[in-house]
């Protein structure tokens, strides 16, 4: 009995994590883009508590598996689409876009697609183990969702072009499937020889926050891809 409740423990925790994804999406579908953000962050926390009790309780299984890329998908994938959908309904479109404002809103799901397909690309490329190829997509819900919070007055109410919106979407859509290393976060000891590169970006990430606020999140996002392109060639 012990051990069948256990081996759905990891499950049941992916599960919340598709619950709290779903509430994200309805959130950011009628512009609550705080509360958006938060579903988003506590997804983030499911999805990394259910690998951990998967580890931990040895609870592995191929149901797991695929369930874990379906709840991501809803909850970094379409989630991080919406909050952009409604974005692009509230910004102020040029007179040369005026025929298009009505459609170009849809290219917000580029991003749901592109996750779809990094998470398909995570489940059967075996290089990546200990690190990435391509940018994570908790990273990239995480960056829309605390860019827009922290920064939505000034992209409602100045010149902020649409086309810049679009160049970003096009930009972070090409970065999940990009074939980019990116440093993993993961630890095995805590020595500087061993771990450079995550100390490295760990000290610059308070800066970014302390005077950044929610904004502060994007930015380490940004510093996160800069800091791969840069300590790429000396892997």
């Amino acid at each position: 009995m012990a051990n069948t409740i256990t081996r759905h423990i990891p499950n049941t925790v992916t599960c919340l994590n598709l619950f709290s994804g779903c509430i994200a999406c309805v959130m950011a579908f009628e512009a609550k883009y705080e509360l958006s953000l938060f579903f988003i962050i506590l997804s983030a926390v499911f999805d990394f508590c259910d690998g951990m009790l998967a580890r931990l309780l040895k609870a592995y299984s191929s149901i797991g598996k695929e369930l874990d890329s379906l709840a991501d998908d809803i909850s970094f994938g379409i989630a991080p689409a919406l909050i952009v959908f409604s974005l692009f309904k509230e910004l102020q479109y040029p007179s040369f876009l005026s025929g298009l404002e009505a459609y170009i809103p849809y290219l917000a799901f580029l991003i749901a697609v592109f996750s779809g397909l990094r998470l398909a690309k995570f489940n059967v490329d075996e290089r990546q183990t200990s690190s990435f190829i391509g940018l994570p997509t908790p990273a990239n819900a995480l960056f829309w969702a605390s860019l827009v919070v922290g920064s939505h007055t000034y992209l409602v109410s100045t010149d902020f072009s649409p086309i810049y919106l679009i160049i970003l979407v096009l930009l972070f859509s090409w970065l999940l499937v990009a074939e980019i290393p990116m440093f993993s976060l993961k630890f095995k000891n805590l020595s500087w020889k061993d771990n450079k590169i995550s100390f490295i970006f760990l000290l610059i990430c308070i800066p970014l926050l302390v005077f950044l606020g929610i904004s502060g999140f994007s930015a380490i996002i940004a510093w996160y891809i800069l800091l791969s392109l840069l300590t790429r060639k000396k892997k």
